[in-house]
């Protein structure tokens, strides 16, 4: 079922969102030390509801439902579509009446190529000096076509809190080293790959100089600029995010007395001809 391109996913807003969470969470998967030992810190979507935070992982929260620092959270502030800042489809290609205008995949389909060769073999009674049939045109291919993507830019502030500085230090290094000399990465969900770049600004937002009675709490933010793309428009679609079709191997012209079924004078039987 996974090779089957009816089946691929399209590419949503949803789509990114999951893609760069999962990043933070599985792939950089960022422990720390604790009072309780060596343990993974917490990663949070903001997007959802207080109600849904609080029942789905208790562990965030303490007995009071104050947050248990370290802590990491995700956000997306904002979505722009630039038109400066595309990937590799630069010009509009118009849709068809299917409403989709690339071609993504081409695929040999042997059913129907085989009937064709079949009939040719069977209907061929030139023969030739090898013993090899001749060599088959007709070659039928699936095409696959879906909608152009249309590039979006999306930031994400991801904000890691902390009682120690220590901690701060542990959660910040995986994003400098990740990505070696350059600032950019890339991640996949669902077959789709997006481009990521983690901006060089990591602010500060510290309460360590504060003389008051609250506690000291560390907290850094990075910002990740995201390309990705969009297909289709959702459930709102009214066509499909995927059309197949095959290409034409034979053109046959039907001759004007089968087509009008006229009677051939000169023969003596009325139905003395072909269909």
């Amino acid at each position: 079922m996974q090779n089957d391109p009816q089946m691929i996913p399209a590419s949503t807003i949803e789509t990114i969102d999951t893609g760069l969470f999962e990043w933070v969470d599985k792939y950089l998967n960022l422990h720390t030390k604790t009072n309780k030992g060596f343990v993974k810190s917490p990663v949070l979507w903001l997007g959802t509801e207080r109600v849904f935070q609080i029942k789905s992982d208790q562990r965030i929260r303490d007995k009071a439902g104050k947050l248990i620092l370290p802590l990491i959270t995700i956000n997306r502030s904002s979505m722009t579509k630039d038109s400066g800042f595309k990937g590799s489809f630069q010009a509009h290609l118009p849709g068809n009446s299917a409403g989709t205008s690339t071609r993504w995949k081409q695929q040999y389909n042997q059913e129907k190529t085989s009937n064709f060769q079949k009939a040719n073999h069977f209907n061929d009674s030139r023969g030739n000096e090898t013993g090899k049939p001749e060599e088959d045109k007709a070659i039928v291919y699936n095409h696959y076509n879906t909608q152009m993507p249309v590039y979006v830019t999306m930031m994400y502030d991801i904000t890691m809190r902390a009682e120690y500085q220590q901690q701060i230090n542990d959660l910040i290094q995986p994003f400098i080293t990740t990505t070696g000399q350059i600032n950019s990465f890339i991640f996949q969900y669902d077959t789709h790959r997006y481009e990521a770049f983690v901006q060089p600004d990591f602010s500060q937002n510290d309460t360590i100089t504060s003389l008051g009675e609250q506690g000291r709490v560390f907290e850094t933010k990075i910002t990740i600029k995201v390309l990705g793309y969009l297909i289709g428009e959702g459930i709102n679609n009214p066509k499909p995010s995927v059309s197949r079709k095959e290409n034409r191997t034979k053109i046959r012209w039907t001759r004007e007395r089968t087509m009008v079924g006229d009677r051939i004078p000169h023969k003596d039987k009325d139905e003395d001809y072909r269909d």
